[in-house]
């Protein structure tokens, strides 16, 4: 018998995702801002109607940067509703964060990236979740079946790993896509939040959905 030949090797994941991070970069940096913030407060609209949303007592968000869906006016909104706030605080370079409960922005200070997190030293740190909790999640891109395309850092991919409430993703529609890259132990986010629809997402066994506009 012959040598058996050594079988072809597929694409390099991490060469994949990096390529659909700048396209994806790149749409979003192209977008009419008079369109984005349009989008931005379709989000936020469905967000807040969500039952979801709604029976949660408390939410974990992020302070958004440029590029992503605004969410400061989430945040004040689940403030106002006396609702617990929860902002996660990368505590190191190495993909690892916690989450810390906020009373109001003065709770926040420049972290080690330079963005907005909570203030350890104002903020108690919360480390037990339960189902009912919300949390969006932040992504360049998401698919029918809700897996993400995140921004390479891994705090979330670790993260969720171990949260055990409710998971949503909000992102443009032009950044959804049908299908991403994703590994054995990738988790998808239950719900997907767009400017033109709400939708619960494909669960493990069940027809993958098409996404367009309803």
């Amino acid at each position: 018998m012959g040598e058996s030949r050594p079988r072809p090797k597929g694409p390099d994941i991490r060469l994949v995702k990096r390529g659909l991070r700048q396209k994806f970069r790149s749409i979003r940096q192209n977008l009419d801002p008079q369109d984005k913030a349009a989008w931005d407060r379709r989000i936020t609209a469905n967000l807040l109607r969500s039952p979801r949303w709604r029976r949660a007592r408390r939410v974990l968000l992020f302070v958004s940067k440029p590029i992503e869906i605004d969410t400061h006016a989430l945040i004040s909104t689940a403030l106002r509703q006396k609702k617990q706030v929860l902002l996660p605080r990368c505590l190191d370079e190495k993909g690892h964060m916690a989450f810390f409960a906020i009373q109001s922005w003065e709770d926040l200070a420049p972290g080690l990236y330079g963005l907005l997190e909570p203030d350890p030293a104002r903020c108690p740190q919360i480390e037990t979740f339960h189902p009912t909790d919300f949390c969006l999640v932040p992504g360049f891109s998401f698919d029918a079946q809700g897996y993400r395309l995140g921004f390479g850092k891994g705090y979330y991919d670790r993260f969720l790993s171990r949260f055990t409430g409710v998971t949503a993703g909000a992102c443009y529609h032009c950044c959804t896509t049908q299908m991403l890259p994703h590994g054995r132990f990738d988790r998808p986010v239950d719900y997907l939040f767009t400017e033109r629809y709400v939708r619960r997402l494909a669960q493990p066994d069940a027809p993958i959905p098409k996404l367009k506009e309803r």
